[in-house]
Order: structure tokens, then C-alpha cells, then sequence
């Protein structure tokens, strides 16, 4: 129901409430006061007649008294009046006149009670006032009733009984009563209109108020409230107004830098409140987000964070994360669908060895199937997942594109994932950094554990790989070889060709030593001319026979120098872990020894580590 339909119902409720309160009253009143006026009436006329009586007990004329009362009969409005002796005037005078003898209850009553009885009766469809006043003896004043009554103070001596009529007093109480009421009905009924007339700016402003409001719950704050008044409610709608005017002002400023801040493209007609607490909500998510990456150790914890952000947050089931290879020209998937280390599922696996048969890596710019059907020759196959698309984003990094993020959706879901993008980017955009720095740090880290002269890891990453080493070989129960290599007389180089020869040769030996080993195995440049060769899974014969095919593939290698062609050896020692020793660097100086001692049978040969090579000076 409308505030104007309340307002109205309300006001006449209010009006005939009163009139009926005010009829009841006024009914109630008038009734009281024309039945005291006939009471009071019959009370003077039962007054004069005891006057009279007395009078007429003195002058003897007591015998007169039916003339008397045929007289007071003929009063208008008194249609009767009778006497009635009580029992101790019988008693002392005789019954009386027959019209004093037929006594009714209510007479008999009056007698024996003393008290007088005032009351309506009923009679031909109207109704008469009754009266019946006892008339009591009294010994004051002289003279008085016991001067000519035998009885005692007090007694009822008789009763006068009186009906009169009442209809011309009830006609004029309901013409008074009607008249009072149609004028107070007038000015409750024109106190309703005006109060009315009085509320309906307040009910029209209270109107607007309520749609301004709807309007601003649902995020449009355009509502206005119109009025030329210039009371309270004039100031009421002008502040109303300046709240929404600042409302929408204030929200359309910070949405817009909020959109502009994760570049989102708000749609025009959208709700202000909802879109910027949505926008804000996702900043908070995202500052969480960062400062977690922040906080990871390698990238790969960075991508599974991000991952799961695409599954829980964004509720993309099917997506890909590939690393890019700038060096390398190539892409590596590091998360397929929430797994890492998977195959490469949705694009063509030619862009993991050609990173630009990628299109979004090659342009640097998204790629949205959802817009452009089959605008990447690259995407390959929709799989199990029926009229899927793609949208592929690359994350820049240093200017050039470091990683590109892969989400699939199908036709129902794709409206919803172009409205999640912005979003989405923010993550990506925040990754960024972060990625880029520890890719830095990864690379910093690698670079300085490798030699960059022969590309081969150096003596510092051995130490910090000897652990995970034999932890991996105790687990294994397995055993790995330990290779001391170094090249036979190699000083002479430097001397004779110079150092960059120098250089040149020991290129050329690490280029052989990776040749000759498999991808599982480590070649490390130990210090100098010489290496340090881990072949895992390996046992006594198997790494002689390795160690062996380096010592010929160096010895027939030639070294091919700026106006030269020279031909060098080597000479290697051979430990086993844990046959000769269960502790690593014991085992590396196992190894070392045996060099030694092939150094000492005249080099260009293998040997094996034997207890006897190992001296009390090996031990210092």
C-alpha cells in the first residue's frame, strides 16, 4: 500500500473514530442530563405536594386533597400523580381515598426500603420516566409530622408515584446531540482534509525519497528529488540532492581510477557500488597475491600460486602456463591444467622448439578466439571439451614477453570469462615482476655456478649438489663414479701457442667430455685444466669404461689452433661411491689420487683408485 493510501486511511480512520467517540459521549451525556432534569422535576413536585398535605393536616382540609392532585394531573408533561399511605398512617387514619389503596411493587418497596426509586418504563412503544418518593416523619421544626402522626422519626409515612413524560426531552437531547455532532463531524472531516492536504508534500517528497533511494541501492545515483518548497522538506530534498550529487561524483571518481588503475572498460549503464567495491575487493586480492610471490622462492611456486588462483578464484579449469626461451627460441609448459611439468595439450607442440609459431609471444598482445574464431593457426585441438575457445595473454616482462598464460572455455562459459579478463590481467600484470626478478636471480644463481669460459658448472655448484647426490644414491641403494680428469702437459700450451690457445683447448676438452657422457652425468671444471666427471648408476667397470673412452677420444681429438694442429692427452683417476668410500669428498680424493698415480706411470691412461695408492702424506 502507497504512503498516500496509508496517509489518507489513516486521517478518515482518525475523523470517524472521533465522531464515534464523540456520539457516544454526547449520547450518554444528554441522556444523564434530561433524566436528572426529570428527576429533578418529580422530586419538585413531590416537594409541593407534601407542602400541601401538611398545609392542608393544619387547616383541616386534609379530605380536599383529590382536587388537589386532579389539578397537578393536568400539568403538561405529568401524566400521573398518586398518593399511597404507608402503614402506620392506615393504622392511625383509615386506608384513605381508593386511588391511595392499589399499591404496585415498586410503591410496596419504596414503603418498606425508605428509599426513593427513579427509572424508565416501557409503555405503549414509548417510554415514561417513573418516580416514587417516600415521605418520612420528622419531629423538627413546629410544627411537624409527629404533631398529628402517632409514629415514630423516620418512618415512611407515604409514598407519592409519579410518571411523566420524557419524549419531548429525548426529542431535544437527539436534535442537540445531532447538531453537536454534525458540527464537530464537520471540523474533524475538514481537520482531515487539511491535515491531508498538509501531508501530501511530505508524502510526495517521502515518495521520491524512496525511489532515489531503490535507485541508489541498485548503483545509479542520478536520483533527484524535485521541489520548490522552502520549509524543512525544501531543505530536506536540496540535502538529499547534494548527498546523491557527491555520492555520484565521489564513486564515478574512484571507479574510474580504480578501472584505470587494472585498465578495466566499465560498460555505461553499470552499478557504481557494486563494480568499485568488486574492483577494490579484487586489489586487495591482488596485493595479497604479490606479496605472497613476493615471498616464494622459485618461480615455479610463483606459477603454482598462480595456478590455483586461476582454478579457485576464477574457476578456469582448463588453461596453460608456458615459460618462454628468448636464448633458445623456444616455449616450455610449465603448468597444463593445474599440474606442472605436463605436456604441451593445446597447441601445436611445434612452438615449444619455434616459440614464434606462438602468436601471442610473437605480437606481444592477447589473443581472443572468443572475438576472432580461430585466430591462432597454433591452437590445435578442442579435446573432450565441446566448441571450446582460447584466450591466450602474454606477460611482459623487461619489454619482451617472458610467459604466456593459456585459458580455454567453452561457448557457455566464454561470456563470463571475457567479463573476468581485466581481473585476470591485474594478476598477470603484478606477476610480471616478480617472475622477471627471480627469473634474474635463477640466472644470476646459474651464472654463478658455471664456468663461463667452458660453459660447464663449476667447482661451487659440486658443493652445493654433493648432498642431494648421495642422498639420491642411499635411496637408491645405487653407487656413481667419481672422474678426475686433467690434460696431460697442457702448460705447454700457454707457453708454446699462448693463453688464448690455452683457452681454445680447454674448450675443445670440455666439448669432448660432454660428447662422451650422457645427459643424467655432470662435467664440472674443477680448477685449471682439470675436470671433475659424476657418472651416475654407474659401478667400477662401467665407469672405466667411460673414463676410457674419454682418454681415446682426447688422444685422437685434434686441436685445431691459429696456424697449428695439435694433439693432446689425458689422465684419469676413478672412485667409486660407496665402494671405496661412503663419504663424497673422500671419494673426490680417491679419485684425485689415482690421478696422481697415473700422472706418475707416465700418463695418457685411466686408473682406478686401490687402497695402496693411499699414503700417510695423501692424508695431510
Amino acid at each position: 500500500m502507497s504512503l498516500t493510501r496509508k496517509t489518507t486511511l489513516f486521517f478518515v480512520t482518525l475523523a470517524s473514530l472521533v465522531i464515534i467517540a464523540l456520539m457516544a459521549i454526547g449520547l450518554y451525556s444528554f441522556r444523564h442530563i434530561y433524566l436528572k432534569s426529570v428527576e429533578n422535576q418529580a422530586k419538585t413536585a413531590a416537594e409541593i405536594v407534601r407542602v400541601y398535605l401538611t398545609e392542608a393536616m393544619l387547616n383541616g382540609t386534609i379530605d380536599k386533597r383529590k382536587q388537589f392532585m386532579d389539578r397537578l394531573n393536568a400539568v403538561h408533561g405529568l401524566l400521573s400523580a398518586d398518593l399511597f399511605r404507608g402503614p402506620d398512617v392506615v393504622a392511625q387514619h383509615g386506608p384513605g381515598l381508593q386511588s391511595e389503596q392499589a399499591q404496585d411493587a415498586v410503591t410496596a418497596q419504596v414503603i418498606a426500603s425508605g428509599k426513593p426509586y427513579f427509572g424508565l418504563i416501557e409503555r405503549d412503544g414509548g417510554y415514561l420516566f417513573r418516580a416514587s418518593i417516600p415521605y418520612k416523619a420528622q419531629n423538627e421544626g413546629t410544627p411537624n409530622c409527629l404533631s398529628c402522626h402517632k409514629t415514630r422519626a423516620g418512618t415512611v409515612l407515604g409514598v407519592i408515584s409519579l410518571h411523566i413524560s420524557v419524549e419531548e426531552q429525548r426529542i431535544e437531547a437527539a436534535w442537540t446531540v445531532g447538531i453537536v455532532i454534525a458540527v464537530i463531524s464537520f471540523f474533524a472531516l475538514g481537520a482531515a482534509v487539511f491535515s491531508l492536504r498538509t501531508a501530501r508534500p511530505l508524502i510526495a517528497i517521502a515518495g521520491q525519497v524512496q525511489e532515489t533511494v531503490d535507485r541508489a541501492s541498485k548503483g545509479d545515483y542520478r536520483g533527484r528529488i524535485e521541489t520548490d518548497r522552502n520549509d524543512e522538506l525544501g531543505q530536506i530534498a536540496a540535502s538529499m540532492n547534494r548527498l546523491m550529487a557527491h555520492l555520484s561524483e565521489g564513486l564515478t571518481a574512484i571507479s574510474g581510477k580504480v578501472a584505470q588503475l587494472i585498465r578495466y572498460n566499465m560498460p555505461p549503464i553499470t552499478n557504481l557500488l557494486d563494480t568499485t567495491i568488486e574492483m577494490v575487493d579484487c586489489l586487495g586480492d591482488v596485493a595479497a597475491f604479490k606479496q605472497a610471490i613476493e615471498e616464494d622462492e622459485t618461480t615455479e611456486e610463483v606459477y603454482a600460486r598462480l595456478s590455483r588462483i586461476l582454478r579457485e578464484e576464477f574457476l578456469v579449469d582448463h588453461f596453460s602456463i608456458y615459460e618462454v626461451s628468448h636464448s633458445k627460441n623456444r616455449m616450455q609448459p610449465v603448468v597444463v591444467d593445474g599440474a606442472p611439468d605436463q605436456n604441451c595439450r593445446w597447441c601445436d607442440p611445434q612452438i615449444l622448439l619455434r616459440a614464434d609459431g606462438c602468436r601471442a609471444k610473437r605480437t606481444g598482445h592477447p589473443v581472443d578466439s572468443v572475438m576472432t574464431p580461430d585466430i591462432c593457426t597454433a591452437f590445435s585441438t578442442c579435446g573432450s571439451l565441446e566448441g571450446c575457445r582460447h584466450v591466450c595473454i602474454p606477460v611482459i616482462q623487461s619489454g619482451s614477453v617472458g610467459s604466456v598464460v593459456q585459458l580455454i572455455t567453452d561457448g557457455v562459459q566464454a561470456p563470463l570469462l571475457q567479463k573476468m579478463m581485466p581481473f585476470i590481467q591485474v594478476y598477470l600484470r603484478e606477476s610480471a615482476p616478480v617472475l622477471e626478478s627471480k627469473r634474474l636471480m635463477d640466472s644470476l644463481r646459474e651464472n654463478s655456478l658455471r664456468d663461463p669460459m667452458t660453459g660447464l658448472h663449476n667447482r661451487r655448484f659440486l658443493q652445493e649438489y654433493a648432498d642431494t647426490l648421495t642422498t639420491y644414491s642411499d635411496r637408491k641403494k645405487s653407487s656413481f663414479a667419481v672422474l678426475m680428469a686433467d690434460m696431460d702437459y697442457f702448460k705447454q700450451v700457454n707457453d708454446t701457442y699462448g693463453h688464448e690457445a690455452g683457452d681454445t683447448t680447454l674448450k675443445q676438452l670440455a666439448m669432448i667430455l660432454r660428447e662422451s657422457t650422457r645427459a643424467s652425468d655432470l662435467v664440472i671444471r674443477y680448477g685449471g685444466e682439470e675436470f671433475l666427471i659424476l657418472l651416475r648408476d654407474l659401478g667400477e667397470e662401467a665407469a672405466m669404461a667411460t673414463a676410457e673412452k674419454i682418454r681415446d677420444g682426447v688422444e685422437k681429438h685434434r686441436i685445431q689452433l691459429a696456424g697449428a694442429v695439435i694433439n693432446k692427452t689425458i689422465s684419469i683417476g676413478v672412485a667409486i661411491y660407496p665402494d671405496d668410500s661412503t663419504t663424497f669428498w673422500q671419494v673426490v680424493k680417491y679419485a684425485d689420487v689415482a690421478l696422481y698415480r697415473a700422472k706418475e706411470a707416465g700418463r695418457n691412461r685411466v686408473l682406478h683408485f686401490q687402497p695402496e695408492m693411499w699414503t700417510e702424506q695423501d692424508r695431510y
